[in-house]
């Protein structure tokens, strides 16, 4: 049975459910200055993700395990249908709900999210940061990634806030999550997405901005752009007025269009109160644009499956590097190794990745084949294994295999673990 997430409530209980999720590394608390407005006209449900806020350190494997605990606990409540309003990851769980239950999705806004977070490297590189040095070099920056420089200037407090919530987060549940979203993307089944849909995000944002917004609304049937002027990838905290406004706004319309029984049709919801911030910039809902068919994907074979794999265990970048150098006389091989070594060896239950790479990096010292050290020490960081650990791996090869071998192995082993264990200055 899947695990239920950590919640509370705001707002009447018979109003209609407004769910609500949160970014990576950030609480529940991420929306305080969305609740007083919101919770007048509807039953707002907030989650935390996974060893977050407090919430138990379970940790989930995917942005679609992530869904499955949100439906296990809504089931638990009684909530059947609602609308869904969610920021970065938490964005991505709800437009993976309106895809895979789209009967329990009355509405969607994605706030500050993307069909694919960046690159799977970068993800999962910042996994093997957060496992080697913990969380503080995410805290450290979080405030670069998520608030103009201005705003960050102007409201210290709400910085060391923001910091402290990274700080407190569980490690393991942020690499889980890391990893969710370096295997996330939709880009492919966004026209099956089939509920009115808000794409909002900061104009400033640098983690997920206007041009990945963008992609969501020209992919999504029935989705419209919000353009928030003075805000990065927080938006709600950054710039609390104008998300409220817009929020109001798009779920008012897009209930009093949903002819589901199970939500009732809600009067006209005017414009908030005046903030009581000095400047709230005007953003305002663009037009729906028309999406082009969506194309079905196809099934995977051993190939796609290998090549499914060799990126997630070698990265984007090193995969991309070989096909770039493959001619006639070496896409062939480059296929059997592709099929073969990653579509079955690798891709087999019977033995877990960090095994695997603990054998490749024997293998590669025992036969003398340093040249593919690099890459599967890397591949090891990523696979879960600590730069301890790959150390106790090579002090075994030295008895088994011989010094020099050895000794080859961890020059090579400690300029990789260097280059990907330092955190980003």
């Amino acid at each position: 049975m899947p695990r239920t997430l950590q919640y509370r409530f705001d707002g009447p209980e018979d109003a209609p459910v407004l769910v609500i999720g949160p970014s990576l590394g950030t609480t529940w608390h991420m929306w305080d200055r969305q609740i007083p407005e919101l919770s007048q006209h509807w039953r707002v449900f907030r989650y935390d993700l996974p060893g977050h806020g407090g919430a138990p350190a379970h940790a989930a494997a995917s942005v679609a395990e992530l869904g499955d605990r949100l439906l296990a606990t809504l089931d638990g409540l009684g909530v059947q249908r609602f609308g869904y309003a969610g920021c970065s990851i938490g964005g991505a769980i709800g437009a993976d709900l309106a895809l895979r239950h789209p009967h329990r999705v009355a509405s969607l806004a994605l706030v500050a999210s993307s069909p694919r977070f960046g690159t799977a490297d970068e993800f999962r590189q910042r996994g093997v940061i957060v496992r080697t040095n913990g969380l503080e070099p995410m805290a450290r920056t979080a405030p670069e990634r998520w608030f103009t420089p201005g705003f960050a200037a102007a409201q210290p407090a709400i910085v060391e806030w923001a910091v402290q919530m990274v700080r407190t987060t569980d490690p393991g549940c942020y690499i889980a999550a890391c990893e969710a979203l370096a295997a996330f993307d939709i880009r492919g089944a966004l026209g099956r997405i089939g509920v009115p849909t808000l794409v909002l995000v900061g104009a400033e944002d640098q983690v997920t901005g206007p041009a990945e917004a963008r992609t969501l609304v020209a992919g999504i049937p029935d989705a419209r752009l919000a353009l928030v002027p003075g805000a990065s990838h927080l938006a709600p905290v950054e710039q609390p007025a104008a998300v409220s406004d817009l929020l109001l706004m798009h779920f008012s319309t897009a209930w009093q269009q949903d002819t589901s029984a199970a939500i009732p049709v809600l009067p006209h919801v005017t414009a908030p109160a005046a903030p009581s911030v000095p400047f709230v910039p005007v953003a305002e809902i663009a037009p729906a644009a028309t999406a082009p068919d969506a194309v079905a994907p196809t099934p995977d074979d051993r190939y796609e499956q290998g090549t499914k794999v060799r990126r997630e265990v070698l990265g984007d970048a090193h995969v991309d590097a070989v096909n770039d150098t493959a001619d006639a006389f070496t896409e062939d091989f480059q296929e059997l190794v592709t099929r073969y070594a990653w579509g079955e060896v690798w891709s087999r239950d019977g033995l877990d990745r960090r095994t695997r790479s603990v054998i490749t990096l024997t293998a590669l010292v025992a036969s003398g084949h340093l040249e593919g050290l690099a890459a599967h020490t890397r591949a090891a960081l990523r696979n879960g294994l600590t730069p301890a650990e790959i150390k106790e791996v090579l002090l075994q090869t030295a008895v088994y295999c011989g010094i020099p071998a050895a000794g080859a192995a961890f020059a090579v082993a400690q300029k990789v673990i260097q280059e990907e264990t330092t955190p980003p200055a």
